[in-house]
Parts: C-alpha cells; structure tokens; sequence
C-alpha cells in the first residue's frame, strides 16, 4: 500500500454513506448451515470474462464494474467484464480501507452493503433474513479493523415487528450505528400501518437511526424502466420519495417525534419541490384522499424528520436555505460507480463555495455525527 499523510480527523468530512462490496466468502461463510448451498456467491462469467455475482431470487446475474468504478473515467465504466480481484481492495479487505479514505481526505465512514442492497428486494423472507444475519456477521469483523474511523448499519429483514426489535438490539451489541432497512417489510401490512410504531419507538429508545436506501423498495431498481437503459438514474430515486410520504402521511412523525429517517444516495436538490407539493396535497386533497388528519404541515416533518445524503448534488448547495441545513449529510459512496473518490476534495471545494462556514460544518460533519451520536 502507498504510504498517505494522515488527514485530521477532528476537521476531514464524513461520509454519511460508503459501501463494501461483500467478497466471495461473506455469504457462504457466515450464512446459517441451511441456506449455505442458496447463498449469494462470486461466480465466473465466461461470455463477459469476468466473474458475476449470483444471488437466488434475483432476475439477473449482477456485473461487478460499476459496484467498484470509483475513480475510473467515464468512458471505463461498464456492467461486466471485470474479475473480482480486479476491485478496489479496500471495498473488501479492511486493511487497505483507512489508506482509501486518507488519499480521499475522508475522516469516518459509514458503511452500507452493495449486494445486500439488492436483496432488500427479495420476496423470500426466510432465505432474505439468513443473508442479512450472514452480512452483519461479516461485517462485523470488517469495522473491527478500524472501529473509530469505519461505521457499520446492520440490516434487518423486517419479517415481523417483535423480530425486527430483536434484529435492533442484536445489532446495537455488535456496535453498529443504525439500521439499513428494506424499502418493503416482510409483513403483510406497510410502514405506515400504526402496528409498526413500536419498532419506531425501539429506534429511537436504541439510538439506532434507520435509513433506506436507493435501489431497495423494488419500485426503484430501474427494471423495466422506459427508454433509453440511462433513464434508470431518473427513477431510482423515487422509491425514497415514496417512503418519505408514506412515512410523513400516515402519521409516523406525528405519533413518534423523535423518530429520524435517513434517505440515503437520492441527492437532495429535489427537496424543496417536493415538500410544496406535499403540503399542496395535504392542503388541497387530504378529505378526499386518504390521509392522516397532521399537527403541522408535511414539510415541517420533512425538514426536522427526514436526513437526506448526497454527493455532488449542486442543486440542493444552491437551495440550501430551502431545506433545512441541519438534515443533509454529504457522502463519498465510495466505491460504487457514483463515488467523488478520490476527488471528493475538489467536489467540496467547488460545490461548497457558497456556503457559509457552519453550513459546511453541518453538512460535511456535525449533522453525521449528532445523527449518530459520535460525541
């Protein structure tokens, strides 16, 4: 490994949302014996020449260049071709983790899966908690390399409430910071159903802050999506908007206000049209469509309920005083294809510029670490 100054940790950003990309054993070692033979694995691809994720369930074999593109020109990412020791090792390997974040000028990490975020959109609960069990297991002994600089967010399968309570203290003992969640519970009624409060009130008494993130409520995975394959980018960040209103609608905040959500990797710059038209809706259209009678209005939730992270979204640098400063979290997503690494200096120089000092202290630092309580 190159050897790298050390950033100081007391004033470097913090990135709100990396990932790993889980290494062949993840699943096949940590899995319960009995979905070992199912397990997610690294499998040779020999049409593309390179290696292919398998995941049981899932409708395609998953192309491993874009889960590690960070810091690759445009023109060099692709869907597949890639063998998996061609990665960045780092993704997997905890020893050279800390030495990717200091060429990056990054302070703390926190950590989200990348397979794993497709499973979030399987339809066998059983099969899907083993894995998610198996991945916090793993995880577990990847943040243990460097505990104060890489945070992990277990995950949960949400196959029940009273399970997913014990999923959180489960979590909490291994020393994660918050809760990945599916964009769908395993149950047969949604998020917004009032049996739910008591997972939200666990939350909360846990200190465990629960994020959703792109590409897990299957209505975001891009499959199917009209026109050309780019156009994918425009929808994947609608399954988070959905949550939001399911969660803002019904009553969620109103009933538990300590409650804090996460939106993760869906930018933020669309915020301040979507909380107009949110109260627009509620103003105009809450007695004949069904909603919950609110305390205050929809956007006052968003603003002090819902945290949004984001990479190099100029749009929501230029609305800041549209939102609410204290909720946006910046984020490197290292290693995937939409990664500012190892450019995330230059992104915040440029983007940042406007902004006053505490704005850039907020968002950079201060907001990650009270959301996660790192004082």
């Amino acid at each position: 490994m190159t050897k790298i100054a050390a950033v100081d940790v007391t004033t470097a950003p913090i990135s709100a949302d990396s990932h790993i990309v889980e290494p062949p054993h993840c699943y096949v070692d940590f899995i319960d014996p009995a979905f070992r033979d199912r397990a997610p694995r690294v499998v040779e691809h020999a049409e593309s020449g390179g290696d292919k994720y398998f995941i049981e369930g899932f409708p395609n074999l998953v192309g491993l260049n874009s889960l590690a593109a960070a810091g690759k020109a445009p023109e060099e990412i692709r869907v597949e071709g890639d063998k998996f020791s061609e990665l960045h090792r780092s993704g997997w390997d905890p020893k050279f983790r800390v030495a990717d974040m200091e060429r990056d000028g990054v302070a703390a990490e926190f950590i989200y899966p990348t397979i794993g975020m497709l499973i979030c959109n399987l339809m066998d609960a059983d099969y899907k908690n083993a894995c998610m069990v198996a991945y916090n297991r793993w995880l577990e002994t990847y943040v243990a390399e460097a505990p104060d600089r890489i945070y992990g967010l277990g995950q949960t399968a949400v196959r029940s409430v009273e399970e997913a309570i014990e999923d959180f203290r489960r979590i909490k003992d291994m020393g994660f910071k918050g809760v990945m969640m599916p964009g769908y519970p395993s149950t047969e009624f949604d998020y917004d159903d009032h049996r739910f409060d008591p997972l939200w009130q666990a939350s909360v008494e846990m200190e465990l802050p629960l994020s959703f993130h792109i590409l897990t409520a299957r209505t975001d995975t891009g499959f199917g999506v009209r026109g050309p394959k780019i156009n994918f980018f425009q929808a994947i960040i609608r399954g988070c908007q959905d949550i939001i209103g399911t969660f803002i609608y019904s009553g969620v905040f109103d009933r538990n206000p300590d409650f804090k959500l996460v939106c993760v990797e869906a930018d933020a710059g669309w915020a301040p049209h979507f909380m107009y038209r949110m109260d627009h809706a509620y103003e105009r259209h809450r007695y004949w469509q069904k909603c919950d009678e609110l305390s205050k209005m929809p956007s006052e939730f968003f603003k002090e309920n819902v945290y949004l992270t984001f990479q190099d979204d100029y749009t929501a640098l230029r609305n800041v005083d549209q939102m609410n400063p204290r909720r946006l979290m910046w984020a490197s997503d290292f290693p995937h294809s939409d990664s500012t690494w190892p450019w995330s200096q230059d992104v915040i120089a440029d983007q940042f510029a406007g902004l006053t000092e505490d704005q850039k202290r907020w968002i950079l630092r201060d907001n990650v670490r009270e959301l996660y309580k790192l004082d």
